[in-house]
């Protein structure tokens, strides 16, 4: 099997029978001929199957090491179509620092259908074990979570998991599989919100699961037809488009983050930095044992709350906006914004407070951002000064 770098590249390329084309076409079709009563051509209706929507579920597959793939119109129909596996009284274990919208997800939507979740450091297998019930179904960890970056040991949970008869669904959008290959190291279930590193150009919204074992993938096959929640051509196109360069940006991201920072950890107005890469961090070792290398987002804390206004106000080349992993640096407030569905307590509890930031480092030239950062904190720490000398 060739590297992962020449598969990424090669998505599509030798795909089109007809023409031979190496970008592998948009069918823009919904309905398709019958040869004839009782043949198919595998293609009859795009919801259930489309072609260009199938080159990208085949590649999203193989690079996971999985057995089925699926593409759905973002990463939280993604998520539907999993907890569409559960019934009325489930339970489900998953990771303490969450993003928002999957907590906005259990607690909002999935709870009124009598499905339950708990939240615990999935790094922590005594927690793990005095969490989990009978009715247990399925441990969803994120590796590393948003925004706090903390790092789950995969094999360690998923080898527990598979002792106690429950489903290990790994959230693998802020690696990757050029980086981390969770069902390698025992996962059931990936996810991916491929609107991010995958498409990696901030244009397309999608979402990814791959799923390993006949018996899952049939499941998740009949769900993801019934519900319905599936991307169309374009925007399939697009993703594979995006995906071709993911191994060039995927590395042009982790040097830019680190570089950023370690010099965000020098600095007199940071408190604490959050990223898997330095050396600090809690979980560095498991991180090195089961990636390959780093995402290209971090989190910072300001010493003083007071700072993050105007450095939000001051920033010029990197934008003040939501999501992440695209080509474009990207800043947010999590407390306001990806997380802010999160009860107050809870996320103070876990760290996600009125002093952190969160940091999506784009490609651009790692010089260029540095420079940007350090303005907009002089900038800040002008006008608290000004303030408090008036």
């Amino acid at each position: 099997m060739h590297n992962i770098e020449t598969r990424l590249a090669q998505i599509g390329s030798q795909e089109e029978p007809v023409t031979g084309a190496v970008s592998f076409p948009v069918y823009q079709a919904t309905a398709f001929r019958h040869p004839k009563l009782g043949q198919s051509t595998g293609f009859d209706y795009a919801r259930t199957k489309s072609p260009t929507r199938t080159v990208l579920e085949e590649a999203i597959a193989e690079l996971e090491a999985g057995d089925a793939g699926f593409a759905c119109s973002s990463g939280m129909a993604a998520l539907q179509v999993i907890f569409a596996l559960f019934s009325q009284g489930d339970h489900l274990i998953v990771s303490l620092d969450l993003y928002g919208g999957t907590y906005r997800l259990l607690e909002k939507v999935m709870s009124r259908f009598g499905i339950t979740a708990s939240y615990v450091d999935t790094n922590d297998l005594d927690a793990l074990e005095t969490t989990v019930r009978t009715n247990t179904k399925a441990v969803l960890i994120e590796t590393p979570t948003n925004p706090l970056m903390m790092v789950t040991d995969i094999e360690l949970v998923a080898s527990w998991a598979k002792k106690k008869g429950l489903l290990t669904i790994v959230d693998n959008t802020l690696l990757t599989p050029f980086l981390q290959r969770p069902i390698e190291l025992g996962a059931d279930i990936v996810i991916h919100s491929a609107t991010k590193y995958l498409g990696g150009h901030n244009d397309v919204l999608a979402g990814l699961i791959v799923s390993k074992g006949q018996e899952l993938s049939q499941q998740l096959a009949f769900l993801h037809n019934s519900i319905g929640a599936v991307l169309g051509p374009q925007d399939s196109w697009l993703l594979m488009r995006g995906m071709k360069t993911l191994a060039l940006r995927m590395e042009r991201h982790e040097y830019n983050a680190t570089r950023i920072a370690r010099h965000l950890q020098q600095h007199p107005m940071i408190a604490e930095v959050f990223y898997p890469a330095l050396e600090n961090h809690p979980q560095f070792a498991i991180q090195n044992k089961q990636s390959k290398g780093n995402t290209g987002i971090f989190s910072f804390k300001m010493k003083d709350a007071r700072t993050i206004e105007p450095i939000l106000r001051h920033i010029k080349l990197i934008a003040f906006a939501e999501s992440l992993g695209g080509v474009e640096s990207l800043m947010t407030y999590p407390a306001v914004q990806t997380h802010a569905d999160i009860p107050e307590e809870i996320r103070r509890a876990v760290g996600v407070d009125d002093r952190l930031l969160r940091f999506s480092v784009g490609i651009e030239h790692v010089d260029d951002l540095i420079a940007d950062l350090m303005q907009a904190f002089e900038a800040a720490a002008a006008e608290l000064n000004g303030g408090a000398s008036r």
